[in-house]
């Protein structure tokens, strides 16, 4: 990574913090998310496997884990780059559930899982990053196991990394929209192609 972007992601951090603080992502538990949340759990529900250990990359403060609801995990792990937003999230006291303030670049998971979410997390990771950082979950995905990706609007310099990806083929992908026109996600789920193959 290039001395700009490691100022830029330096500078990131800083301000998510601070939004963290004054409660600016709030906003993700409205009704409005949900439907993209749900979404997520809902492939949960259709492809991975049952009782999956899961892998949440851009968590915030918790939120994914709180509408979970009845949905049955054997692990949560939550990763965000903002301290305060983890803090937060530890703070719920989650049952099966760890969270740690931890950057995507330098993450290194100590286990596998059966179910990753980059939740609206990989266009923040910087372009030269991009292709170690996913390599490397699929090195720690279940031979079963799915990869979920939720982006906000188009996602410019992001899907190309999973629809391109030789080690990866896409089982599934909708576009969640809203009232609001210029409100809406895309949802991608994905397979290692080796686990297609056998």
């Amino acid at each position: 990574m290039n001395l700009l972007n490691k100022f830029h992601h330096w500078r990131r951090k800083r301000r998510w913090n601070k939004q963290y603080k004054r409660g600016r992502w709030d906003s993700l538990k409205s009704d409005m998310e949900a439907k993209r949340y749900y979404k997520i759990i809902d492939y949960f529900n259709q492809f991975a496997p049952e009782n999956p250990a899961i892998l949440d990359i851009g968590c915030g403060d918790g939120v994914l884990n709180e509408r979970l609801g009845d949905f049955k995990y054997d692990y949560f792990l939550g990763v965000d780059f903002s301290r305060v937003s983890i803090e937060k999230a530890k703070a719920k006291q989650f049952p099966k559930a760890e969270f740690l303030a931890e950057d995507a670049i330098k993450f290194r998971p100590k286990r596998d899982f059966d179910a990753i979410v980059f939740n609206e997390a990989f266009y923040y990771i910087p372009e030269s990053e991009k292709t170690p950082v996913l390599d490397l979950m699929l090195d720690h995905l279940t031979n079963d196991g799915i990869l979920i990706t939720s982006i906000f609007r188009e996602g410019t310099g992001c899907w190309e990394y999973f629809k391109e990806n030789p080690r990866l083929k896409e089982i599934a992908f909708e576009t969640i929209t809203t009232k609001k026109e210029q409100t809406y996600w895309k949802i991608g789920v994905y397979k290692k192609v080796e686990e297609l193959r056998s």
